[in-house]
């Protein structure tokens, strides 16, 4: 049987946007048990953009899901904005996704019978103040492109709607699964940039999982995992242009 101590302090790091203590989550018991994350601390400070690197079964996605609400840890911490969430209930972490996570997957997500903008609209019927979606569209390249149906648009154009779809509520923290898993790197790059774009202009808080370490050039922090814990964090003092990047 797996036993997980309980014992984690319940303090916020200080000055953190959202942060995690001591997250470990294990699937299943005994000897088939299999650990995900490892005690893994981390926190993310407003208006910066990490990337998450490692490779496929790292803990990457899990810590990523844990961290936006979407599941919660077998033991350890999580705080966004100085409040614990993870002792909530299921009604106060629907609020939570709702209001201050967007989220960028590596599939689009986008119904094929709405338009970009419908697309986009329909995120922004339940936010407290969001975007105009001709605005968000806007935002990452796609003024023109608003009242096309999905069918109609290239896959990076598909994930720049979902992008537009995800910041349009306006939220403090931007999550992305492999945003550019399936694209080539000429459309990546441009997708990227519309990460980036969204970064620099509305300070949201950008966390982005890739296993490509070229990427990783453009973060402001790069987060390394290998089975289920960091191994490493760096910090570039010079953060790449996502057209500079050498895939």
């Amino acid at each position: 049987m797996v036993v997980v101590s309980q014992a984690v302090s319940s303090v916020a790091p200080a000055n953190s946007m959202l942060s995690g203590k001591k997250l470990s989550k294990v699937y299943g018991q005994g000897p088939s048990a299999v650990w995900a994350l490892r005690d893994v601390d981390i926190q993310f400070e407003p208006g910066e953009l990490v990337v998450l690197l490692g490779p496929s079964g790292s803990g990457k996605s899990t810590l990523l899901n844990i961290l936006g609400g979407l599941d919660r840890p077998t033991s350890g911490d999580v705080f966004f904005d100085g409040n614990r969430l993870d002792t909530e209930d299921d009604g106060a972490m629907t609020r939570y996704r709702r209001d201050a996570i967007g989220f960028v997957f590596q599939f689009y997500n986008l119904l094929a019978g709405l338009t970009a903008e419908e697309n986009v609209g329909l995120v922004t019927e339940i936010a407290h103040n969001p975007m105009k979606p001709s605005d968000a569209l806007s935002l990452v390249g796609l003024k023109e492109r608003t009242h096309h149906f999905p069918a109609e648009l290239s896959g990076g154009e598909q994930q720049r709607v979902a992008i537009a779809r995800a910041i349009a509520k306006r939220p403090k923290i931007l999550l992305c699964d492999e945003p550019t898993g399936a694209l080539d790197s000429k459309t990546g790059t441009l997708v990227l940039e519309a990460i980036r774009q969204v970064n620099h202009e509305l300070g949201t808080t950008t966390a982005l999982i890739t296993h490509n370490v070229t990427i990783a050039d453009m973060a402001d922090r790069v987060i390394s995992m290998a089975d289920g814990a960091i191994v490493d964090i760096r910090c570039n003092e010079s953060p790449a242009s996502p057209q500079d990047l050498k895939w």
